[in-house]
């Protein structure tokens, strides 16, 4: 599981854009809490210690417990907004979490064992579908990755979501289909599906012209 997050915050007596911006030019990130049957709080926090944040890598699937007026709420960032130019953090939404809440998240993936598959042993290549899992998960038992072992897998085989152990408290949040997660393919496979996945980018933007 990730390792839970603090953030100072203060609240923000103010709002619209003109307040806003004079937050951003004293180095502070305008933010929400909403959520848990309660009242939306606006906040803002310092942008430094988010941008520390945003740098650890899981800060979108860590608890943050943002510390405001003396409490502690218990929170899941849910979208930050970035500046088209600078790519300074703007704004921040969070998720206020009640006790026993379950939460969708966005999971990165880890591929383990690559040495023991005897596809990529004689040149194949892990063809990666999706870098991250949709899950819902219990709030305090979010992990911050889900491991697949590649071990004997052979090129062509097919790694699907029914493949993969979720750890517990977790399931897919995607229950329609047996989606695929990776594949072992040939090179020259590859290289095909990228050049079939080109062809048909330029035949849709030809459409479209």
């Amino acid at each position: 599981m990730s390792d839970a997050l603090t953030l100072p915050a203060e609240a923000r007596e103010l709002a619209g854009k003109g307040a806003s911006r004079a937050l951003r030019r004293a180095g502070r990130v305008p933010a929400v809490i909403y959520g848990g049957k309660e009242e939306p709080q606006t906040i803002h926090v310092e942008e430094k210690e988010l941008v520390r944040q945003l740098g650890t890598g899981h800060f979108a699937n860590s608890i943050v417990m943002i510390e405001v007026g003396g409490k502690s709420v218990r929170t899941l960032p849910k979208d930050v907004a970035f500046h088209p130019v600078t790519d300074r953090p703007i704004h921040v939404d969070f998720l206020r979490l009640a006790k026993n809440a379950k939460v969708e998240v966005l999971v990165p993936v880890l591929f383990t064992n690559e040495d023991a598959s005897p596809g990529l042993k004689k040149g194949g290549v892990l063809n990666v579908v999706r870098h991250e899992l949709d899950l819902i998960c219990e709030a305090d038992k979010i992990p911050s990755e889900i491991e697949i072992d590649v071990t004997g897998r052979d090129v062509g085989d097919s790694i699907h979501i029914s493949n993969v152990k979720l750890p517990a408290g977790a399931e897919s949040a995607i229950t329609d289909r047996d989606f695929t997660i990776a594949t072992i393919v040939a090179p020259s496979a590859l290289k095909r599906a990228e050049a079939d996945a080109a062809g048909e980018g330029e035949v849709e933007e030809a459409s479209e012209g």
